[in-house]
């Protein structure tokens, strides 16, 4: 078991973290926050012609065909920068599902579009409060036309297509591919904590829906894919949680207060420690998700688990104390604090909350116990 990157995912990281500090500084981040775009378009079109969109989607469709591991690699980097792309709603998601269970004639069709940035695909799980399952799926599909609202649905309102779960017409949960730009499909925008990853609500009024993958196996595909994208969505949180770390040791280090530095003062040493503690427990979380998505499928459903509680955990602590740190300053607009804030709180809801993760792992750790003492 081998835990670390290799050279060339380290060099990969390195020329990821000089493209996006050029391109994807805090004031791009602030542009869409405070402006009418959705999400950065321009940044989204570079990643695309870096390869960075296809990385794990094959040469045969129009990707680059390196693998999950280099994705990992570039989820951490867009975590660290907070940017503003869909990259999770396209890559970790839409085309995890085609990958999985896509017919060649729909892998054809959307992967090499995803891969370049022409098109924007989204998944369409859940129908409101609580925990998402196969029991509180009311959408349904009758004679091959889908009716129903999901949300929140991430980057559904940018989104081209979407993998929706809805009940067939044998009241099972299946999974349909549906083109947002049909008649009958509504679609709203939500209010979150942060503008910068967009949610909307999206209502279907009898459209066209085409299945993917086998008739009632939705919800076990989809827990499949879900188990991947946790992984992926793990290392953007850890990116977040160091740079929030990054940010409050040097304004520790920066700020003076009674002739000294603030980070000479035990609140302030005890503070950081607490948050290098957590963001590193993460990172190995993270690194053994990454070898079980790589190298051991029958350890992911742990992996996974693992990684997205210390994940979460590691970015809302990390994000929080930040502002702590800063002080009074820390609650202004001017600074980027809340920017790291308001993204640790939206990803904390992405793919499932926390509680809902950590239920998960403890059925999935007692599952595994109970495997094998029989």
């Amino acid at each position: 078991m081998n835990l670390d990157f290799s050279d060339e995912q380290k060099q990969l990281r390195d020329q990821v973290r000089r493209f996006l500090a050029e391109k994807c500084p805090p004031e791009a981040v602030r542009t869409i926050l405070e402006g009418d775009e959705r999400y950065d378009k321009s940044l989204y079109a570079g990643l695309a012609e870096m390869g960075l969109l296809g990385a794990a989607i094959p040469e045969e469709y129009g990707g680059v065909g390196l693998g999950q591991l280099e994705l990992c690699v570039v989820a951490e980097e867009l975590g660290r920068v907070l940017a503003p792309v869909p990259v999770s709603s396209s890559i970790y998601l839409a085309a995890e599902f085609l990958l999985l269970a896509g017919s060649d004639t729909q892998k054809a069709e959307w992967l090499p579009k995803l891969a370049s940035g022409e098109a924007i695909g989204t998944f369409a799980l859940s129908e409101g409060q609580g925990r998402a399952g196969p029991d509180k799926i009311a959408a349904s599909v009758k004679g091959g036309k889908l009716s129903g609202t999901k949300m929140p649905v991430a980057d559904g309102f940018d989104a081209d297509f979407a993998v929706v779960a809805a009940r067939d017409e044998a009241d099972k949960v299946s999974l349909y591919l549906v083109t947002l730009t049909d008649d009958g499909v509504t679609r709203d925008i939500l209010e979150t904590i942060d503008p910068t990853r967009g949610q909307a609500r999206l209502t279907f009024d009898k459209v066209p829906a085409e299945p993917l993958g086998a008739a009632g196996d939705g919800w076990h595909i989809a827990t499949q894919v879900i188990d991947r994208a946790a992984v992926l969505m793990a290392f953007e949180q850890l990116g977040g949680a160091d740079r929030a770390l990054e940010m409050a040791r040097d304004y520790a280090l920066e700020r003076m207060a009674f002739g000294r530095p603030i980070g000479s003062f035990q609140a302030i040493k005890h503070m950081l420690a607490d948050m290098y503690v957590s963001a590193t427990l993460a990172r190995s979380n993270c690194y053994y998700g990454a070898w079980a998505l790589g190298s051991s499928p029958a350890e992911l459903p742990v992996a996974a688990a693992t990684a997205r509680v210390s994940a979460t955990t590691a970015f809302q602590h990390c994000s929080k104390n930040n502002i702590q740190v800063h002080g009074g300053m820390g609650f202004t607009w001017a600074f980027d604090c809340h920017l790291f804030y308001r993204r640790s709180n939206a990803l904390a809801l992405a793919l499932g909350s926390l509680s809902t993760w950590e239920s998960e792992l403890i059925e999935r750790m007692g599952a595994g116990n109970a495997e094998t003492a029989a």
